[in-house]
């Protein structure tokens, strides 16, 4: 393989892994986010225990987070075909990525408001404040900084279930190393795609990391 073939491969492999990434994690946060408010509001200790309520979305993300990303992604084909009309490529990968990822987020949202001073809450209670508004103006927005930090924690992840997405025709930088590092036996397109695939993975963790440092009301001088 060329130089330049080489190059055209991983540059579209970097743009499919991108883009299953991104959308997949954004698609996991907005159904992440409620979860997790949920699952915290409703827990012992929350603004609004409900133990029933709370047993049943704990199960129900419990559940999930514990099947393996590829027996999950083999399991809901039908599911992945009926929304997307395929089962192979970025597109039909994000679905069974959303499955997957969005337990996990929630329980990152959960655990990021969890972590809100008691004290900050208990304030907004004494004042009269409405569940939503305790949810979206002190909890959300006092949860930022560690919000961001689970953010970039997921993306990271969702970026490495992607690349195992390659074994089963997913594309991106997991369907070039398996396609071309394992099956045809050519150790340098495979050397580049792991290297490729670390860079990408340090640079989001690098902008993600940053972005929840500037948040942090905390540090700042």
């Amino acid at each position: 393989m060329s130089i330049s073939q080489l190059f055209n491969l991983e540059t579209q492999g970097i743009l499919e892994s991108l883009y299953m990434t991104l959308v997949s994690t954004g698609v996991s946060y907005l159904i992440g986010i409620p979860l997790g408010v949920v699952l915290c509001i409703t827990g012992e200790g929350g603004i609004r225990p409900n133990r029933a309520v709370n047993g049943v979305l704990g199960t129900l993300t419990n559940l999930l987070r514990s099947v393996p990303f590829l027996i999950l992604l083999v399991t809901i084909q039908p599911v992945t075909r009926a929304i997307v009309g395929t089962t192979l490529g970025p597109t039909a990968v994000i679905v069974p990525l959303v499955f997957s990822a969005a337990p996990y987020v929630g329980r990152l949202v959960e655990s990021s408001l969890k972590e809100v001073d008691r004290g900050v809450i208990e304030a907004a209670q004494s004042m009269g404040s409405t569940t939503f508004q305790i949810v979206a103006k002190v909890m959300l927005p006092e949860a930022r900084p560690a919000l961001l930090v689970g953010a970039t924690i997921a993306t990271t992840t969702v970026l490495g279930y992607s690349a195992m997405a390659g074994f089963v025709g997913g594309g991106g930088l997991g369907a070039i190393a398996t396609n071309y590092g394992y099956y045809r036996y050519e150790d340098e397109v495979m050397l580049v795609t792991v290297v490729l695939l670390v860079l990408v993975t340090q640079l989001l963790q690098e902008l993600g990391m940053t972005i929840a440092t500037k948040s942090d009301r905390r540090i700042r001088k």
